[in-house]
């Protein structure tokens, strides 16, 4: 069980991995499943190939996650860390979906960018409710449109769609959301988009400046 616990670690991209390495022991388990997830779907969408088998697979997730636990497929490790998110389902579902909207044919439409930021946003705020900090949902909400728009702006190669994408951003290049301790790691993660957003859309990992900031976010959430 560790062994694979530790791969679904090993599966997340650096900046997700840096940013768990704060989360509470309590909050580690519930944060591990929502960005293992994130990276699995976000895996089948960035190595698409053919859209229409990108899509096959994503109504794969979305139809079992829209399934109480009790009728997941067994022998799947992700499946089985995200079995404490089975009273909250839907937000996974909203997910997939917001990571859909990166399928979308010809240039990306702002409205399609804005879905997918608060499809992942979403899973924080349900993060947050699992962590008994619900008062903190919106605040997270925030945090994770922040993180997801900042995201998206590293991934894209079109000037135009990057350009509409920091337009999303608005004033988010300002201090981080203050959040509870438990979701820690999404300070990180708010944090560092916010320093990627600034600076243009930059690699949210690209050098010591973003490293000692993900630090001092992460030993004191400020």
């Amino acid at each position: 069980m560790q062994r694979m616990f530790a791969e679904l670690i090993h599966e997340l991209p650096p900046p997700q991995r840096l940013a768990l390495a704060y989360s509470p022991a309590a909050a580690r388990t519930l944060t591990v499943g929502l960005l293992a997830l994130d990276a699995r779907i976000a895996g089948i969408v960035r190595q698409r190939g053919e859209v229409l088998m990108a899509q096959m697979r994503l109504a794969w997730w979305r139809d079992t996650l829209a399934k109480p636990a009790a009728g997941w497929p067994a022998g799947e490790p992700l499946l089985a860390q995200l079995t404490p998110w089975d009273g909250v389902r839907p937000a996974l579902v909203d997910l997939v979906n917001g990571w859909e909207e990166l399928l979308h044919e010809g240039p990306l439409p702002a409205a399609a960018m804005l879905r997918f930021a608060r499809g992942r946003a979403g899973g924080f705020a349900a993060l947050a409710a699992l962590l008994n900090n619900g008062a903190a949902a919106d605040a997270a909400t925030r945090a994770g449109m922040t993180w997801a728009l900042g995201d998206l702006v590293t991934g894209l190669s079109d000037p135009d769609e990057r350009a509409h994408a920091l337009d999303l951003t608005g004033d988010n290049a300002g201090s981080v959301t203050r959040l509870p301790r438990v979701l820690r790691p999404l300070t990180v993660l708010d944090g560092l988009a916010r320093r990627s957003i600034r600076r243009g859309g930059a690699p949210m990992l690209d050098g010591g400046g973003a490293l000692l900031l993900a630090i001092r976010l992460g030993l004191t959430g400020r």
